[in-house]
C-alpha cells in the first residue's frame, strides 16, 4: 500500500539521483558544459585565487650573461556568497490516498511532479545563466490600476509569484501573483492592490532579489563582481563589440581572434539569440554545408568552424556571446539534496493544508575565472535579425 512513508523512501532512493543528473545536465546546453565542483568552498562563500597577467621571469640572454630576474605571478582573490537554489514539488493528500492501492498511478503521480520540476528548473536556471544576479524578470514602464506595462514580457508567465522592488531594491509588493500576460501589448496583471508610482520598478521572482547566480548579464555588466574592482583591474572587463554590422563568418572569426590575442583564451562555445542564429544559418548556408555537433546532455548545436553554436531563449535579442567554458565553474557546497526534517523525512505537510511538499536544494555560485577571455557581440541592426 502506498503511504507518505513509501513516497518519502522512493524520493530519496530513486528520484534524487535521476533528477539531480537531469537538473545538472539536461535543463540547459550551456549549463551542461560547465563543470561542477566542491573546491574552494569555505563555509557560505566561494574563495578562489585567480591568476592573471604573465609571469615576468622569462627572457633571453647571452651564453654567460645574467639569468632573467624572477617575477611573481599575479593573483586576485575572488569571493562570492553561495546562492541558495530550490526546487519544490507538491502532492495533495487526496492524490496520495487515491493512488494508495495502485502502484502505477502513484508512479505516474511522482513522474508528473518531477517532470514539472525539471521543466520549471529549465526555465529559471536558464534565465539565471543570462541574468545579472538581481532576479529581475521585467521593468515596469507605466501602470493603470493593477495592469502594468513592462519593457519585456519574455520572462513572464501566468501563475508566477513575484515581488516588486524600487530602484534601490526596497520591496514595494511581495508574493504577488502574475496573471493575464499580454505578450503583444507587453502588459501583465499583478494581484493585490495597485503599486504606487511604479515606473522603473523591477518585477523579480519571489524572494530572489540579488540572490541569483552571477550570470552573463553580471559578467558582461559594469558593476564589480566577486569583490574585485573593474576600474582597477582592466582584465575583469570582457570584450564588447557594440555593433558588428553584417553577420558574416569573417566578422565572427575576427572577434574570436581578438579574444585569443588579448587573453590567450580559446573560444569553445558560442551562444546567441534565435534571430542571430537564423542570420548565421543564412550566411553560412549560402556557400557551405551545415554541420551539427552533439553536446553533453543530449543537445545538438550548429557548428561554426568546429565551435558549437547554441541559440537560447534567454540570450538578449541581437546578441552573440563568445565563451570559453573551461573558464567557468559552478562551485557548490554539495550536489542537489532533499531538504530533510529532523527525523529524516523529505515529505512534510504544509501547515494548515492537506498538502505535502518536498524541496530540492543546492548551494552554489557561478564563477568566471577569466572575464576578459570572452566577448559579447551586438548585431541588432543586422537586417536579417528579427
Amino acid at each position: 500500500m502506498i503511504t507518505t512513508e513509501t513516497a518519502d523512501s522512493v524520493l530519496k532512493s530513486y528520484y534524487l539521483s535521476a533528477v539531480a543528473d537531469q537538473l545538472d545536465k539536461g535543463v540547459n546546453p550551456l549549463l551542461a558544459q560547465i563543470k561542477k565542483t566542491t573546491s574552494d568552498v569555505w563555509g557560505k562563500d566561494v574563495r578562489k585565487a585567480v591568476r592573471y597577467g604573465v609571469n615576468g621571469g622569462i627572457g633571453a640572454g647571452s651564453e654567460a650573461g645574467n639569468l632573467p630576474k624572477a617575477g611573481n605571478t599575479d593573483y586576485a582573490q575572488f569571493v562570492a556568497t553561495l546562492k541558495n537554489l530550490y526546487g519544490v514539488i507538491e502532492i495533495s493528500d487526496k492524490a496520495i490516498r487515491a493512488s494508495a492501492n495502485a502502484e502505477g498511478a502513484f508512479v505516474n503521480l511522482l513522474n508528473a511532479e518531477m517532470d514539472h520540476l525539471i521543466e520549471s528548473s529549465s526555465f529559471h536556471f536558464g534565465r539565471m545563466l543570462f541574468g545579472d544576479g538581481t532576479g529581475t524578470i521585467a521593468t515596469i514602464k507605466s501602470s493603470e490600476g493593477t495592469t502594468y506595462t513592462v519593457d519585456s514580457t519574455d520572462n513572464l508567465f501566468d501563475g508566477m509569484i513575484v515581488d516588486v522592488v524600487d530602484g534601490d531594491g526596497v520591496p514595494k509588493a511581495a508574493a504577488r501573483t502574475l496573471s493575464k500576460v499580454d505578450y503583444e501589448k507587453k502588459t501583465c496583471v499583478i494581484s493585490g492592490g495597485a503599486v504606487s508610482t511604479p515606473t522603473d520598478y523591477k518585477i523579480v521572482l519571489q524572494n530572489s532579489y540579488n540572490a541569483e547566480l552571477t550570470g552573463l548579464g553580471a559578467i558582461f555588466g559594469t558593476k564589480d563582481i566577486y569583490g574585485v574592482s573593474r576600474a582597477n583591474n582592466p582584465w575583469m572587463n570582457p570584450i564588447k563589440k557594440t555593433e558588428v554590422g553584417e553577420l558574416t563568418e569573417l566578422a565572427i572569426q575576427t572577434a574570436i581572434d581578438e579574444v585569443e590575442q588579448r587573453s590567450g583564451s580559446k573560444i569553445n562555445f558560442i551562444v546567441c539569440s534565435w534571430g542571430v542564429r537564423r542570420a548565421l544559418y543564412s550566411a553560412l548556408s549560402a556557400y557551405k554545408q551545415m554541420e551539427s555537433i552533439e553536446l553533453e546532455g543530449g543537445f545538438r548545436a550548429l557548428s561554426f568552424n568546429g565551435i558549437p553554436v547554441v541559440a537560447d531563449r534567454f540570450c538578449p535579442k541581437g546578441t552573440m556571446y563568445l565563451l570559453n567554458t573551461d573558464d567557468f565553474a559552478l562551485h557548490q557546497l554539495c550536489d542537489w539534496q532533499w531538504l530533510e526534517t529532523e527525523d529524516g523525512k523529505v515529505l512534510k505537510q504544509v501547515a494548515g493544508k492537506p498538502v505535502f511538499t518536498a524541496t530540492l536544494v543546492k548551494y552554489a555560485e557561478l564563477l568566471c575565472y577569466r572575464p576578459y577571455g570572452r566577448a559579447k557581440c551586438l548585431m541588432k541592426k543586422h537586417p536579417k535579425i528579427a
